[in-house]
Order: structure tokens, then sequence, then C-alpha cells
């Protein structure tokens, strides 16, 4: 079975009368939620949806209120359909393209405590962005009510304050994490990778191999030591600029200030390439 809605944006009435026949029949239900634009990294999500579930919703939907740049917004690339002809080939079940005004029948004002999860990285350099990707997600997932939703590693502080709102609202879904995928450069891929001039796409592989370099390094220099080695690293190119790079402990993202700390650690970077923003992570330990 598969449901495209490509001219028309789909109602919720008309996903939820489809879904309710799917879940009669037993059968489990997988969410991937994107902003369209897909590439390999969307593409590895459905692929895992696709292996854990019967049936398999692909969303597209551009969320306005997440952007703190109304231009970011408008220079957010969009290509409708080549999305459908990937889902197409993927042979998933449904695709969900709801509208603007379907997503928000009115306006959203609902407001959630995520503690410190997103005061800083992130959420101190865009101010209100996870409030409105809680909003969204929670939408998304009270429209299909999926056995399981799948997220990218990519936007690691997302999936955290994902999986606190599930906790918050008692949501049933299993939030799924899946690994980065990367460009052969190692540049983790990204929809804003099509804005790059080539030039910046040649420099934005430096994020990459700096990140890796701290991880080989990590055994021979202090967290301060190494923080202050990703930044200059970076800054040695002209293109790029670092807006941050935290080691935090992966559970509650707090910072961590040594290696001798019994904890999970991520390293998270954000770095900015003329207007565009890019975000990358790697494990540590």
């Amino acid at each position: 079975m598969l449901h495209n809605v490509e001219k028309n944006p789909c109602k919720i009435e008309e996903i939820r009368k489809i879904l309710k026949s799917i879940r009669d029949k037993d059968k489990t239900v997988g969410l991937v939620p994107t902003m369209g634009a897909l590439h390999g990294g969307h593409l590895s999500l459905i692929d895992a949806c696709l292996a854990t579930n019967d049936v398999t919703v692909v969303s597209i939907f551009v969320n306005p209120t997440q952007f703190n740049d109304k231009t970011d917004f408008e220079k957010y690339p969009r290509d409708i359909k080549n999305d459908l002809k990937l889902i197409r080939e993927k042979k998933c079940n449904i695709t969900f393209i709801p509208s603007e005004t379907e997503i928000y029948p009115e306006r959203d004002t609902r407001q959630f405590d995520f503690g410190l999860l997103d005061k800083y990285m992130e959420g101190k350099f865009r101010p209100g962005h996870f409030r409105s990707v809680a909003q969204v997600v929670s939408r998304l997932l009270s429209i299909i009510l999926p056995d399981n939703a799948y997220f990218g590693e990519k936007d690691f502080q997302q999936l955290v304050i994902v999986n606190s709102l599930v906790r918050q609202l008692n949501l049933p879904v299993n939030i799924i994490a899946c690994p980065i995928i990367r460009e052969p450069d190692g540049l983790a891929m990204s929809s804003r990778n099509q804005l790059l001039t080539a030039a910046q796409r040649k420099s934005a592989a430096r994020i990459s191999s700096t990140l890796l370099k701290a991880k080989e390094l990590s055994d021979k220099m202090e967290i301060t030591e190494l923080k202050e080695y990703v930044n200059n690293e970076i800054n040695l190119d002209p293109n790029l600029k670092t807006e941050y790079f935290e080691i935090v402990e992966e559970t509650g993202l707090n910072p961590v200030n040594s290696w001798s700390e019994n904890v999970s650690k991520r390293g998270c970077i954000a770095v900015r390439i003329g207007s565009i923003r890019l975000i990358d992570n790697i494990k540590f330990s």
C-alpha cells in the first residue's frame, strides 16, 4: 500500500482513518518525521523503520515555528518531487504531507519544562527552538500514534529532548536513535549541505575531521585543552566559525569537566559557514 499526497496536503482525518484500519489488523506502525529535502541520512531512518514495522509513515513538514531566522526558513531547501521519488523507491507505505493549518489549526502556546536540557548549546543560540520542536513532534505523534519513531543522532540534543518529551507526556511510543550518516569526506549529511557553495562545501569537511582528531587526542589532553584545540582548528579555516563545542554526558547533557567522570560522553559542535549553520557530534566513551 502506497499513499502519497503530492498536490494536496493530506488531511489529519484522512491519515487517522487509514492508520485505524491498519491497527485494527494488529500491524505495527513506524514514523519517520522529516522536513523534506531528503538525503541519505533520512533514507537510513526509513530503512530502519521498514525493517522493524509492518507499516512505515514518512511525514514531510517544514515547521515554521522552529526557525529563529525567517530568512533561514525561506531558504530551507524544498524538493517535494524528489522527496516523493525517493520515498516511492523505498516502497514506504504512507507519506503524510500536512499543511501548516492542519498541524496548527490555532496558535500553539504550549510550554514544556526540559530543565537544563534546552538551556545551552542549541538552546542558547536558538532560543525557543526546542519548544517549537516539542510542539510539532508531539503533534505528529498524536496524529500518527506510531509504535516506533525514528530520529537521527546528528541532532543529538534534539534526540535527548524528544525522549524527555515522550516521558513527560507519557506517550506510548519508542524513540529509536539512528546513527549519523556521513558523506565520503566525513561531513554529516544534512539538508542544509545543499546550500553550501563549492568552497564552503570543501571547508565543511573540516568539521568531522577535527572531531575525529579530537577523539584521537582525548587520552592526551584534558577537556579544557581539547575544547580549545577544536575551536582553534575549526577557526583556522576563514570560511568557518565555531559557535560552540561542548563535551557533555549523553543523558542529561550536563557539561563534563574531566575524562574520569563515569558517564557516557559526547562532543557536540555547531559551526557557521557564512549564513549557513551546521551541527555535528562524536561519541567519546
